[in-house]
């Protein structure tokens, strides 16, 4: 037997079993199995029930999208109103979801759609919605291919094959000007890239790389740095040089991705749950734990994850993985997944229908549970969260062995070795306990590698062996390679010990959050549900809060951070329930201490207040409180203030609203949305225009956390030029607020008003916790802004 701590599986040989990166792309070190080979159990398997039982099993219920009347996907001439991304992104994960549950509905379904598909394909190879085609528009295409690739392993049906050549061979045929020209198809190359190599690897056609380089070079250029701040481009594009990388073999690709990652995280990631600030996009300076991330990012993140992790080997894409879905994505849904909500935040304390913007970018109930087309692409994108996480619990190796990547309670049944079919049953309360145990099922004895991932978080992992601890030094964000003739009834059990740690976020606030190993922890918020709106068995929610959450936590510091020894933690006794995120269920809880911050409140649109910074002080008496973890909760203050005492404690302020105008009916978020203009007409995204005047005129104004040096303003008018129905306006000014009283700016230079650029004005510095825009519109025409900045 060897045993041995490796940083990743080695990229050396051919697995003679499982599909690999063929030459002259790397030999990548680890390899999905086939759809099938991974089974659920446990709450894992109670997650893929309830989907199957709840939206996704029955969104031809809820969704025009996912039936035949009028849809392009259905006709064989691809005709048809509706035929866009929606329903490839519902099947991607409810074909899935039928093949790992067996469930002969779901899979007959999704077979008459491959059907559809299939039939569908022109002379010239390509497939689908006419409509697309004119408009050289791919992208939905990128989407209907992963679920053709899912139905190949499962059905082992060579149709699939020769289609995909075909189609390859259209998009080779194409100008390249015609290839990816634009839009979402150009940002999610990767997708398309991952499809070519896929049937590369199955066929060793080389035209197949000539054409994979035509799209890496034709997508959006991430080698380079973001090209897109919408949170779910990002999700799928920043891995889009790393996959290139497997044909370049240049590191600057490999690099580049994780660079891309860095930039978003360290930015906008400043918050406990392994997602990022984009409630649509990333805006500069919305980076408070308020901020939500759709569930379409996180689901399309964990996929990222789980490709760079066959990528790479790396077992950081693991770690990243399980952050997402342990601690965001659980709490994206309601229990019974009768229901999402389109953004997510780590610190949420009322879900409510009433429009969030400015503070959210988009205007409209962002927070409610339903099941409706209101978030129309997390509704049927949501499908291949848990089942493609499922898959990739386990992967094969090069060396004919199999690797444990991601942990929950799971079976997988595999070829390793010489050939031996291996039957491994995963018994584990993670990620609420500290072991995972594998039993080995073998028909005779096997000589192969197994593998163990330690995850990035644990310092003091060990290995048992059928009870014998394992000689081996481990470190954290290793493998354990065991290498060893196997035997029936083998055991094999890893320790992972959860260390309970305070993590602080300097960028935010210096705000600090409670982690025990790959779960994070919200204060628990007694929850309200009020259903608004109802269809059938379909119900609308929100959720109110019914008990104080505006808690700081009392820690004692220990050197530039805070020790954990005021954190007791109460691990429940007996089986992890069938669905332990809820916040009745939660197999764990956190007693901590804490102080009410009094002014710490909702703002008037109901969002919670921006963190301020801490330490805070407070006369508050110190309490006992209950943090369970961040996915049991649907309301979570999960970034906390820290209760301090000294010359360092500040008091908690009143602080104005970062956005505020004289009209609130408009598009407010167009003022900072980041968006640089082009054109004074230009409506990529909505401007923001006045409609009637308040008593004190036009005006749009920012607050600040703390108060700011304002020396100058730059405005790009919003002027829609030949529809006339917005100008340029007739004059500006800005004010600042002293006290109470609003006071305009001296020795200011000339008030510029420009067309189809920057519009400026420099004048004697004024330090205040709010500036104003004041606008006098031109006679009987609006106006209105794209972008306004002070420096």
């Amino acid at each position: 037997m060897r045993a041995e701590c490796i940083p990743f599986p080695s990229s050396d040989g051919t697995n003679t079993f499982y599909v690999g990166n063929r030459d002259p792309l790397i030999s990548s070190p680890l390899m999905p199995l086939p759809v099938g080979c991974v089974r659920a159990h446990g709450w894992l398997l109670h997650q893929l029930e309830i989907m199957r039982d709840g939206m996704v099993g029955h969104l031809p219920e809820l969704s025009r999208w996912c039936v035949e009347k009028d849809n392009a996907w259905a006709r064989p001439d691809g005709q048809g109103a509706l035929g866009w991304e929606e329903l490839p992104y519902w099947l991607k994960g409810y074909g899935d979801l039928g093949y790992l549950l067996e469930d002969q509905k779901i899979i007959e379904e999704t077979r008459k759609w491959v059907e559809f598909a299939l039939s569908s394909q022109e002379e010239d190879g390509y497939f689908g919605p006419r409509r697309n085609k004119q408009r050289y528009d791919i992208w939905p295409n990128m989407v209907m291919l992963d679920v053709l690739r899912s139905y190949y392993d499962f059905s082992g049906d060579k149709r699939i094959i020769e289609f995909m050549k075909k189609y390859f061979q259209w998009q080779m045929s194409l100008p390249r000007e015609y290839l990816l020209p634009g839009s979402w198809q150009k940002i999610r190359g990767g997708d398309n890239l991952y499809s070519i190599h896929w049937l590369y690897n199955r066929t060793g056609e080389k035209w197949l790389l000539d054409l994979a380089t035509a799209v890496h070079e034709r997508t959006v250029n991430w080698t380079d740095g973001i090209k897109s701040w919408h949170g779910v481009n990002i999700a799928h594009g920043y891995r889009e040089p790393a996959q290139y990388y497997q044909q370049s073999k240049d590191r600057k690709h490999l690099d580049a991705t994780e660079r891309n990652y860095r930039a978003v995280i360290d930015e906008y990631g400043q918050f406990p749950g392994g997602m990022y600030a984009t409630d649509e996009n990333a805006r500069p300076g919305y980076i408070d734990p308020r901020q939500g991330a759709e569930t379409c990012s996180m689901v399309e993140l964990m996929r990222s994850c789980e490709i760079l992790l066959a990528i790479t080997g790396d077992p950081i894409h693991a770690d990243r993985c399980e952050d997402v879905a342990f601690n965001s994505f659980p709490a994206s849904v309601m229990k019974d997944f009768m229901g999402l909500h389109y953004l997510t935040p780590a610190n949420v304390v009322q879900l409510d229908r009433e429009n969030k913007s400015p503070g959210f970018q988009n205007h409209g109930p962002m927070l409610p549970f339903t099941p409706g087309e209101a978030f129309r692409c997390c509704q049927h994108n949501v499908s291949h969260g848990w089942p493609y996480y499922v898959e990739h619990l386990w992967m094969a190796t090069r060396d004919n062995g199999l690797a444990a990547v991601l942990y929950a309670p799971c079976e997988v049944r595999a070829k390793v070795g010489k050939g031996t079919e291996v039957h491994i049953i995963q018994e584990t309360g993670y990620p609420f306990r500290e072991q995972v145990q594998l039993q080995l099922h073998l028909p005779k004895p096997a000589k192969f590698p197994l593998y163990l991932r330690v995850p990035g978080w644990c310092n003091a992992a060990s290995v048992l062996l059928n009870d014998e601890p394992l000689d081996v030094a481990i470190v954290s964000g290793s493998y354990v390679r065991v290498e060893r003739v196997w035997n029936d009834g083998d055991v094999i059990v890893l320790r992972l010990p959860m260390e309970t740690k305070v993590r602080v976020w300097e960028k935010n606030k210096n705000s600090v959050s409670v982690v025990r190993g790959p779960l994070a922890y919200s204060l628990k918020i007694g929850e309200s549900w009020k259903e608004f709106a109802r269809e059938g068995r379909w119900g609308i929610w929100e959720v109110f809060p019914t008990t104080p959450w505006n808690y700081g936590l009392v820690l004692d510091a220990s050197g530039e951070t805070y020790a954990a020894n005021r954190l007791d933690v109460q691990v429940k006794d007996g089986e992890i329930p069938d669905q332990p995120f809820d916040i009745e269920t939660a197999p764990i809880e956190i007693r901590a201490r804490g102080c009410r911050i009094p002014l710490w409140e909702m703002e008037q649109d109901g969002l919670v207040g921006r963190l301020q910074k801490s330490p805070i002080k407070t006369d508050e008496p110190e309490e006992e409180i209950t943090l369970i973890p961040m996915g049991c909760a649907k309301l979570r203050i999960t970034a906390f203030p820290v209760i301090g005492k000294g010359a360092e404690a500040r008091e908690w302020r009143r602080i104005p609203p970062r956005t505020s105008a004289s009209f609130t009916q408009a598009y407010m978020a167009a003022l900072d949305d980041g968006v640089e203009p082009m054109a004074s007409d230009d409506t990529r995204m909505p401007p923001y225009v006045w409609g009637e005047a308040s008593p004190d005129g036009y005006w749009v104004a920012y607050g600040f956390d703390e108060p700011r040096t304002v020396t100058k303003s730059r405005v790009y008018w919003f002027d829609d030029k030949a529809q006339g129905q917005y100008r340029l306006p007739k004059s500006w000014r800005v004010l600042w607020k002293d006290g109470e009283q609003w006071r305009e700016v001296t020795n200011a230079s000339q008030y510029e008003i420009r067309m189809d650029q920057y519009s400026e004005v420099t004048f004697d510095p004024v330090t205040t916790e709010e500036i104003r825009l004041q606008v006098e519109p031109q006679d009987r025409v609006g106006a209105g802004i794209l972008e306004w900045k002070v420096e």
